[in-house]
């Protein structure tokens, strides 16, 4: 009895359209679900991007600040590049 409802549903030219049209927007058309998502998880993973980016140009803004100073430069030399003054002496102590 079911299956005979069913099958006289199925025969409807209305809801085979509907169903086919159905699965065209889900997966075949242009806009549809799949790229939809796929659209979207690019999206979230941009926006991630952006975010550390902006924290990377705060630090290096930061970093910058510190180095435009003579002293800033005058220390990041000594600490990076081991590099003293005349009449003084390094000792690096490695762990």
């Amino acid at each position: 009895m079911i299956f005979k409802l069913l099958l006289k549903k199925i025969k409807n030219p209305f809801v085979v359209l509907g169903f086919l049209f159905v699965l065209w927007m889900l997966f075949f058309d242009s806009n549809s679900y799949l790229s939809h998502r796929n659209l979207t998880n690019k999206i979230e993973q941009l926006e991630k991007d952006q975010i550390h980016y902006r924290a990377e140009i705060r630090k290096d803004s930061i970093a910058l600040q510190e180095l435009s100073s003579p002293e800033g430069l005058e220390k990041y030399a000594r600490e990076k590049y081991h590099m003293k003054k005349e009449n003084e002496e390094i000792f690096l102590i490695v762990e």
